[in-house]
């Protein structure tokens, strides 16, 4: 039996660690409401000590709840080991809101909450439990480092620590923890010196599955180059100076909305567009609209968003850490025609999925693995100084949860800021429902509420735009019957 063990961080799981700032946090979060259903207590509160007993009864099913960071001398790259003293009263905390605390109460208490970092010297999350929400309701606000999680793997870890039936009783017994031994510094350098030699063998192993692999050699060859070249060739294109941009401060703003899924869904079909681009061309309503409101002129600005792409395979649902890349995509802010925004944003993200630029990232953070951590600098500057925001959509079970019998309503995610990026909107689809979370800088930000109002004006126009517009005999959707007529 081994004397040690210990995990090491992918280059993508330690650049969240790398890109972390005194002001700016890298962690994933959300806001959960729940009715109190079953865990209220005789005296009107939660009963906290039964949802530690039902936390900790399944934390033995993802180990890396009860790791915490130890630093590999001279490389200082991260690496997971059991914390010896964990000890989960200090990751659930137990607050409440003054009664009958209103939504706005709980949304000033996420940013709040959001806005402070992580312990890192702790295993690198934090739940709060929130009871005294008006409408019989509770809420959680998680914490979760993005060095541990992306949304997909989120989605997955919420089936483990959460049921799809009301009826759920965890293990009346917590599972015994049983932590491995310590690695010693000299070891983890020993180790790193042993990883570094084999390098170059892995790297021929690799480049030889790879040419066994490929169907067509050239054209992989070219397709990889091209979208490497696309990424960092969009490094060298500052974005526009805009009022969602500029140096961020310490403090944040949360707020958050709900829409009908179906509803989009059929606006969705009837432009025959995916929902992403439908999110996409929402945001893009509402940015236009907004900056006409703070006397910019939309015309004039070159607004291009992150969004994230899944690159997570079947074989690794489940598993935590980070398989994720992302996709630059210009909004048409200077398009004053709702469906023809849609229209644009189709053609671009139907191009991005052919030149497959997601690429670019994944084959950076790949290389980091081999050439060291210096790369990362400049995969951050080619997500955060080339784009002005983040919208990340992650597909969400659409079955309720229930927490002890107490049924989830909705969950508001919240995506971390980058430098300089002062808005992040992340959306994640619940039980027939689309929860969207805006996180915002606290000072460049200060009508975030009006932002909000316009998104949903933004979809209210394209739902009217869709309604009015006469589907052609043949229902082809209005997005691919213009794509159609171009190509004739």
């Amino acid at each position: 039996m081994a004397r040690y063990n210990y995990d090491r961080l992918s280059s993508q799981d330690a650049s969240f660690l790398i890109f972390e700032k005194k002001h700016l946090h890298m962690h994933v979060s959300a806001t959960q409401v729940y009715e109190v259903g079953p865990l209220r207590t005789e005296g009107g509160g939660i009963d906290i000590d039964a949802y530690k007993t039902a936390i900790a009864s399944v934390l033995h099913r993802v180990p890396r709840y009860r790791q915490k960071l130890k630093w590999i001398p001279l490389w200082n790259h991260p690496v997971w080991i059991d914390d010896r003293q964990f000890n989960i009263d200090y990751h659930i905390r137990h607050t409440s809101l003054p009664r009958p605390g209103s939504e706005r109460q709980l949304k000033h208490l996420a940013a709040r909450v959001m806005a402070q970092q992580l312990d890192r010297d702790r295993p690198l999350w934090e739940v709060w439990v929130v009871e005294g929400l008006e409408g019989d309701r509770f809420a959680v606000i998680s914490k979760i480092h993005h060095c541990m999680i992306d949304g997909a793997s989120g989605v997955d870890l919420s089936y483990i620590l959460m049921s799809t039936e009301p009826d759920y009783e965890p293990p009346e017994e917590v599972p015994d923890f049983n932590p491995r031994p310590e690695p010693s510094y000299a070891t983890l350098a020993r180790d790193e010196i042993l990883r570094q030699w084999s390098l170059p063998f892995r790297a021929a192993s690799d480049l030889r599955a790879f040419v066994r692999d490929a169907q067509d050699l050239g054209s992989e060859l070219r397709v990889r180059l091209s979208a490497l070249g696309d990424l960092l060739g969009a490094s060298l294109h500052p974005v526009s100076k805009t009022p969602f941009n500029g140096d961020l401060g310490p403090h944040r703003r949360f707020d958050w909305l709900t829409m009908q899924l179906e509803e989009l869904r059929s606006v969705r079909r009837k432009l025959g567009c995916s929902l992403n681009d439908l999110v996409l061309a929402t945001v893009a309503g509402a940015v236009r609209e907004f900056f006409k409101q703070r006397q910019v002129d939309p015309s004039m600005i070159d607004f291009r968003v992150s969004a994230p792409v899944s690159v997570r395979h079947d074989d690794e649902r489940g598993k935590l850490g980070n398989r994720v890349s992302s996709w630059i995509v210009p909004l048409p802010l200077a398009e004053e025609d709702p469906i023809e925004r849609v229209r644009t944003i189709y053609r671009t993200t139907q191009e991005l999925k052919e030149s497959r630029q997601a690429l670019g990232v994944e084959m950076m953070m790949g290389a980091v693995d081999f050439l060291g951590t210096m790369l990362l600098s400049l995969g951050a500057r080619a997500v955060s100084g080339t784009v002005n925001s983040i919208v990340t959509n992650v597909p969400g079970p659409q079955v309720p949860l229930y927490m002890l019998g107490a049924r989830m309503q909705s969950i508001f995610p919240q995506v971390p800021l980058l430098d300089g990026l002062g808005l992040g909107i992340a959306l994640m689809s619940y039980d027939g429902r689309l929860c969207w979370g805006f996180n915002a800088d606290y000072e460049l930000l200060p009508d975030l509420k009006e932002f909000v109002k316009q998104i949903e004006a933004s979809f209210a126009e394209l739902k009217q735009a869709a309604g009015l517009r006469q589907v052609a005999r043949e229902e082809r959707p209005l997005v691919e019957t213009e794509r159609v007529r171009g190509a004739s």
